[in-house]
């Protein structure tokens, strides 16, 4: 009798609780409907500023193109860059940057560590470091070449302290014109990059540190055993945009700076797409170098993506 009079009582329960289910679901269907609804305008432009120069771009590659009038061509621009030696010798000059790239992380990140433990004029010193992000590649550019030239401020140092013998025009030698270039690249990425590590920094726990301290560990051992784990991803995220930037962001500097010159010694695929559309009006091989250079960003860079996941996840 028991049990006869407990059944009711649990079928109302029941009936209850799933007619207060249906309308919970109703409401997360509803609600991830109205999210996708309010994704599409984003992602029509997404698909029209982003997917279709690319898909336009490819389609252009594959052709003769000098501004009016595109023949199609295959793979020719593709054949033609492989055995093109200038086209060598640019991407030799892009990889030869990416070895400016450690340093461009490592530095700020050293210049972070320092800030972060407020030595006496350390907000000074933060504003001032950040000071390169404010200026403008052309600004920086005219700045450097000014350095650099044979006229320059550095060759005038160096007669100054009695070492006018290493006297040089970097910017004018085929075989030093790229270390100018590096050398600014990497000045003009302190800024940027030395803020996003003291963000990084700033987010450990201070108790973590003070236990590290307590124990008697050093500053390396703190900064390799607790700092560089819980930093790793503002590490590869920095990393990635600088990369990037190596990559895609220098025309301006070149520009002013050396012009891509002297021969290609300077020039940078960004550069040589500019050389290839604008000043030979041959669209079609330049669209083909923006191709390639889309997809050594994407070889380059993905795998630092990944790693940057993973360490999001891990922490």
């Amino acid at each position: 009798m028991e049990q006869s009079s407990c059944r009711p009582e649990a079928l109302t329960e029941s009936r209850s609780a799933k007619a207060g289910a249906r309308p919970r679901r109703r409401f997360q269907h509803d609600r991830r409907r109205a999210a996708r609804l309010f994704l599409v305008p984003l992602l029509i432009l997404w698909g029209l500023c982003l997917i279709a120069p690319i898909l336009e771009t490819a389609y252009y590659s594959l052709t003769q193109w000098d501004g009016l009038e595109a023949t199609w061509n295959g793979l020719g621009n593709y054949r033609t860059l492989l055995h093109s030696a200038d086209f060598g010798s640019v991407l030799l000059n892009n990889f030869l940057l990416l070895l400016s790239v450690p340093f461009a992380v490592a530095i700020p990140f050293c210049i972070a560590l320092l800030i972060a433990a407020e030595p006496p004029g350390w907000r000074w010193a933060r504003a001032l470091v950040f000071l390169p992000a404010t200026l403008s590649w052309v600004v920086t550019g005219i700045v450097w070449l000014r350095f650099f030239s044979a006229d320059g401020i550095l060759n005038h140092l160096l007669g100054a302290v009695g070492l006018g013998f290493l006297r040089m025009d970097l910017l004018e030698s085929v075989h030093t014109a790229i270390i100018p270039i590096a050398l600014t690249f990497i000045w003009s990425q302190i800024g940027p990059n030395t803020l996003i590590f003291l963000i990084g920094l700033g987010s450990i726990d201070t108790h973590v540190l003070e236990a590290a301290t307590i124990d008697g560990a050093g500053l390396l051992r703190t900064v390799h055993h607790i700092i560089l784990p819980l930093m790793t991803r503002f590490v590869v995220f920095v990393s990635i945009i600088t990369l990037i930037a190596a990559f895609t962001a220098l025309f301006s500097l070149i520009f002013v700076m050396t012009g891509g010159g002297p021969g290609f010694s300077t020039t940078t695929m960004e550069f040589y797409i500019y050389r290839l559309a604008f000043s030979q009006t041959d669209f079609g091989m330049g669209a083909a170098v923006g191709v390639v250079l889309l997809l050594v960003i994407a070889f380059v860079s993905l795998p630092l993506m990944a790693l940057y996941r993973r360490a999001a996840t891990a922490s």
